[in-house]
């Protein structure tokens, strides 16, 4: 923050202990070292100054210095606030069962943003920089390191049709439904042109990831509902860079050329690749260097943390998608560091990870509250109602639609009551706010942020508020919490291999085909090079066991239970085998149980050659029919 808005929060982050510390400091020292600062000088000729005039005055028992630690006092402020916020949200049960946490929060930000306005101080604003380069990547980065993988891959085809051509439908549906209600007469906005427009639509129709988050976690919806709606407020922030830029150029020239149109749809693509590529990237140089921490365990850690932020600030860089560059960063990362760092270490990721993001989370409504009061604001009555209902309109309309279309391609069918649920969670939040702070015309950005900041609070309170009664009462599926086992993962593998058996046989390459594909070179080339030690040959049921071992070992640590074992534990006598006999148990299993699967002919019915000896069945099998028919024939003849 510059140091305008830094002196519009002195009254409300340190009143009381500027209070307590200006008391003191008058109470102990009558004479005050007075020094006049000005921009030429250094810290040298202050301090020579201060020793100059130090003989003429008595020496001062306590002095006052705001402005020294001002910066991280007021940091620290607002995070305690946050904290504090969130601490009371969960300690009174009543409040969390009837208002969401983002509402709340929210409404205190109104709050603290109207005390501040009532003192006569200008509130803070959520600046754009504050929020894309250090709010927002701590979200992102838990949310794609613990990205439930499976079905986020088993429904991608479904997530890319929500995030890509939803968001197209989106952003030009209410772009030119908004630029119909500026040419009324009464709305008196015909200086509001198509191209604004558009670019309001590239703003306002991405769904928001912080806000998903905030409301899908508290009302613990199916694993299906939730990864669909928040895998493509994760994938569409490729779209909405990419027509953001580009109606913002083509409404700053005025005009729309064929060879921009053309560029747009090649950055589109750069954009998205690109940030995947460079997540990619830093993914595997992270998890290769997580190869050499074992000789310091301390700094494993950090690693994690730092190649994800350097993977988000190098795709930002040059106007990649951060956001998919942080996910892809997280997701290539996870499973080769976790396999490299130690059970502390993993234990020190998972939970800063997790304290990061929800303060992260908590400042963000807390700012957009604050930022409300601020404004300014230019109100038009015609411009918001009708902005929030193509809003509805336009996301209810392109979910029946790709759903329709999804569901002749779909195994499990979306029914009428995920359709509602999808478009009902279709929420905005503070990334549309920042966008629109980012424009330069002001009479068209305070008229964009006054319509943004009432769709973000009508999503967030309204439907926020009411989606939880609403799953109720129609009866959704919830996410069962259910206890991982070695017999659930045997299963899966199994139903994962037969099923890519099947595809075999058919000839068909389909999904299992490509994964079985991708495992084994995984398995084969790349957990040798990123993996440190025996765990690369590691089976991946033997894996999954020493995981969830150390799960259940640190839930009965938090729990007390640990201390309720016994100190001393008999040895149990285990059976020896010999290194001789266990290898040659290995040449068996492996011989016997993981045969290289062998490219068959496609079965079809039409090719099958005839087979001799089925002929000559089916010939005796005919004979022996006409023998009976007529020896039948013959008996009641004679009858």
């Amino acid at each position: 923050m510059d140091p305008i808005r830094r002196s519009s929060t002195l009254r409300l982050t340190g009143l009381l202990c500027l209070l307590f510390l200006v008391f003191f400091s008058r109470g102990f020292a009558s004479h005050d070292v007075v020094s006049e600062k000005s921009s030429g000088t250094t810290q040298e000729d202050s301090r020579s100054q201060a020793n100059s005039t130090a003989h003429k005055k008595t020496f001062p028992v306590l002095s006052f210095n705001y402005e020294h630690v001002r910066t991280p006092f007021e940091i620290s402020l607002w995070i305690l606030l946050a904290l504090f916020m969130k601490l009371g949200f969960h300690i009174i049960p009543t409040v969390s069962h009837i208002v969401p946490e983002s509402c709340l929060l929210i409404f205190v930000g109104l709050l603290v943003g109207g005390i501040i306005k009532a003192t006569g101080e200008q509130p803070p604003i959520l600046d754009s920089n504050l929020f894309f380069l250090y709010l927002l990547p701590p979200i992102i980065l838990d949310a794609g390191y613990f990205l439930p993988m499976r079905p986020f891959t088993e429904n991608i085809g479904t997530i890319l049709m929500f995030a890509m051509v939803g968001t197209l439908w989106n952003v030009f549906f209410i772009g030119g439904m908004m630029y119909a209600v500026c040419q009324i007469d009464a709305a008196k906005l015909a200086h509001v042109d198509l191209l604004s427009c558009l670019l309001f639509g590239s703003i306002i129709s991405a769904v928001d990831p912080v806000s998903v988050l905030a409301v899908f976690e508290e009302i613990h919806i199916n694993e299906l509902l939730h990864i669909l709606v928040f895998g493509e407020s994760l994938l569409n922030d490729a779209v909405t860079v990419v027509l953001y830029h580009l109606f913002k150029e083509f409404a700053h020239e005025q005009a729309i050329t064929v060879t921009g149109a053309v560029l747009g749809v090649i950055s589109f693509f750069v954009v998205s690749l690109g940030g995947v590529m460079v997540g990619v990237i830093y993914g595997i140089v992270g998890a290769f260097t997580s190869r050499f921490t074992s000789y310091s365990r301390v700094i494993e850690p950090l690693f994690v943390f730092l190649y994800s932020y350097m993977a988000y600030l190098s795709a930002e860089i040059f106007h990649l998608s951060g956001i998919m560059s942080l996910i892809a960063c997280g997701v290539i990362m996870r499973p080769y560091v976790e396999a490299n760092i130690s059970h502390k270490s993993y234990t020190t990721v998972k939970y800063f990870l997790k304290m990061w993001s929800s303060v992260s989370d908590t400042l963000i409504f807390i700012f957009l509250g604050v930022s409300t009061v601020a404004g300014p604001h230019t109100w038009n009555w015609i411009f918001v109602i009708f902005t929030v209902i193509f809003c509805l309109v336009s996301r209810v309309l392109g979910v029946i639609g790709l759903t329709a279309f999804m569901n002749k391609f779909r195994i499990v069918k979306l029914t009428k009551k995920d359709q509602f649920i999808i478009a009902y969670g279709g929420l905005r939040g503070a990334i549309a706010f920042s966008l629109g702070f980012l424009l330069n015309n002001n009479e068209i950005k305070n008229l964009f942020l006054t319509a943004i900041i009432t769709v973000i609070f009508f999503t967030v309170f309204v439907q926020g508020m009411t989606i939880r009664p609403l799953v109720e009462l129609l009866a959704v599926k919830k996410k069962k919490e259910s206890k991982e086992s070695i017999n659930e993962e045997i299963h899966t593998q199994f139903l994962d291999h037969l099923l890519t058996g099947i595809e075999d046989i058919c000839g068909h390459y389909g999904h299992h085909h490509w994964k079985d594909k991708l495992n084994r070179f995984n398995k084969t080339y790349v957990k040798r090079w990123l993996i440190a030690g025996e765990r690369s040959t590691e089976p991946q049921l033997i894996s999954f066991y020493n995981k969830m071992e150390l799960k259940q070992a640190m839930m009965m640590v938090e729990s007390g239970s640990a201390a309720k074992l016994p100190t001393i534990v008999p040895a149990r006598t285990a059976f020896s085998i010999s290194k001789s006999r266990e290898e040659e148990i290995r040449r068996v299993l492996r011989a016997n149980l993981q045969n290289t699967r062998q490219r068959l002919r496609s079965y079809s019915r039409y090719e099958l050659l005839n087979d001799a000896l089925e002929d000559d069945i089916s010939e005796a099998r005919f004979r022996k029919q006409k023998e009976m028919e007529r020896r039948v024939s013959l008996n009641n003849s004679k009858l």
